[in-house]
């Protein structure tokens, strides 16, 4: 008879510990441990007396010709952000902040998708069948050939997937923290039920070949709530980014086994459901003041995709003993690097100033190529001397100052060209033995090799030389 064992899991991390403590281990976290009673699989001692049998390998190539393509919507974005389109036997989980529009994506992707004969299904465990039509009937979609269920038990959903009468190809679990196996003894949302769950569902689309989309809630931290094997048990992992005061919202990769991982798309939260963003570049640079102190245009590369976003920067004095540094869509700690260096190697004093760096258009960028603009503002603000209105900026600071080469500048160049931008301040690309870096022109764009942050001061310190861009 198989015997039941008692652990305390943590919610947080899904450490498992012999007995209850107040702190977990794992983690760190306080109070996040919760007791859970396992049936064990074999009898202690009987662990050696069956045999397992002899697996069935193939090679690497595959005797099938035929491949099943992939699930193509009409959201463009989504479906760059997915590297093509959606795999059949795939799974995928999306996770957001409350109120961001995660439902409202994957239910405009499942009504598209079902308009060309795409047998699609969406489970809520949230809402019921009348709310989502509710919202099905704002976005205009009341007429998509879906089908809705409003369930969390997962053993009824299997038993449907499996359906062979009524077949399916995807299906949208929203969401996965609602979701339970009955004869698990834990409540729905924990770190057992989570995992059991997610690895039951997912099972059963990998054998049946049907696409699965998980709808994942996210901690305080921004990080998908539940354990962490469940970003390793799924096949892509995507963000649903944005701040819900702005209209903008940015779907990143962060994780993708069939395409490019870093890839995002960018959305307009409009009337009728949200909206592609075809151009993302030319508006997030749309509300530009030009000739103003304190901001300068990055050419910034997501995944494959070339983006140019506004960075600002505002320096003033302060009354404070400790200075604020407030810092929207960067990396605080980077920007701490960047003052130290431009302190340090440039002769620069900002320890009596208050600082706030923002970049335009509700973005987060994570790239270090965004050094250089993030200098070139705050130089620019400084000396209140505006940077050169039709320049680019890009390329990474090391701690000696040096202005290091980043990845692809031809995209970068080349989209700074496409909306009107003539020259370019970048790091040194290729410097021949015994010659000195000189300005060259790629994409129609002049360019300026800076080595250190010393030149890049004295280029945008004086009007006299930010004049000579401008003409």
């Amino acid at each position: 008879m198989a015997k039941t064992s008692k652990s305390y899991i943590c919610q947080s991390c899904g450490t498992p510990h012999r007995k209850w403590g107040g702190k977990c281990d794992g983690c760190g976290e306080w109070n996040s441990l919760v007791e859970e009673i396992t049936e064990a699989a074999v009898p202690k001692g009987m662990s050696g007396s069956r045999k397992g049998r002899s697996l069935s390998f193939s090679s690497l190539k595959s005797e099938e010709t035929e491949k099943r393509p992939r699930l193509v919507s009409t959201l463009g974005e989504f479906d760059r952000v997915c590297g093509g389109g959606l795999v059949p036997g795939s799974a995928m989980l999306i996770g957001g902040d409350p109120g961001i529009g995660k439902s409202t994506l994957l239910l405009q992707v499942v009504c598209a998708l079902s308009k060309k004969n795409v047998r699609c299904a969406y489970v809520s465990g949230e809402e019921a069948i009348d709310q989502v039509r509710l919202r099905a009937d704002r976005l205009e979609l009341a007429d998509s050939p879906i089908r809705l269920a409003a369930a969390t038990n997962v053993r009824d959903i299997v038993s449907s997937m499996e359906d062979r009468d009524n077949p399916i190809d995807l299906i949208v679990i929203d969401s996965i923290q609602t979701m339970y196996v009955d004869n698990v003894d834990s409540a729905p949302g924990t770190v057992t039920q989570v995992r059991t769950s997610s690895n039951e569902i997912i099972r059963c689309a990998k054998k049946n070949g049907i696409c699965v989309l998980f709808v994942g809630h996210v901690t305080k931290d921004g990080q998908i709530a539940g354990p962490r094997v469940l970003e390793h048990m799924v096949d892509t992992v995507l963000y649903f980014e944005g701040d819900r005061s702005h209209q903008f919202r940015i779907l990143r990769s962060v994780k993708n086994r069939f395409g490019a991982t870093d890839e995002i798309g960018v959305f307009e939260m409009a009337t009728h459901g949200l909206a592609e963003v075809a151009n993302p570049s030319e508006i997030f640079l749309a509300q530009r003041q030009q000739d103003v102190a304190g901001s300068a245009v990055f050419a910034g590369l997501e995944g494959s995709r070339p983006v140019l976003v506004e960075i600002q920067a505002l320096v003033a004095p302060t009354s404070l003993a400790t200075p604020r540094r407030a810092v929207i869509g960067w990396d605080n700690n980077r920007l701490a690097m960047v003052l130290a260096v431009l302190e340090a190697r440039c002769g620069l004093q900002f320890s009596g100033r208050d600082i706030f760096l923002n970049v335009a258009g509700g973005i987060r960028i994570n790239e270090p190529a965004a050094d250089m603009a993030v200098a070139a503002a705050l130089i620019s603000s400084m000396t209140n001397v505006a940077t050169p209105k039709d320049a680019v900026f890009f390329g990474e600071i090391g701690l000696g100052g040096e202005i290091r080469p980043v990845a692809q500048p031809d995209l970068r160049l080349k989209e700074a060209s496409k909306l009107g931008f003539s020259y370019a301040f970048m790091p040194v690309l290729k410097k021949k033995k015994g010659q000195a870096a000189k300005a060259s022109s790629t994409h129609g764009i002049a360019v300026d090799e800076v080595n250190n942050t010393i030149d890049l001061v004295g280029l945008l310190s004086h009007e006299t030389n930010v004049s000579k861009y401008a003409s």
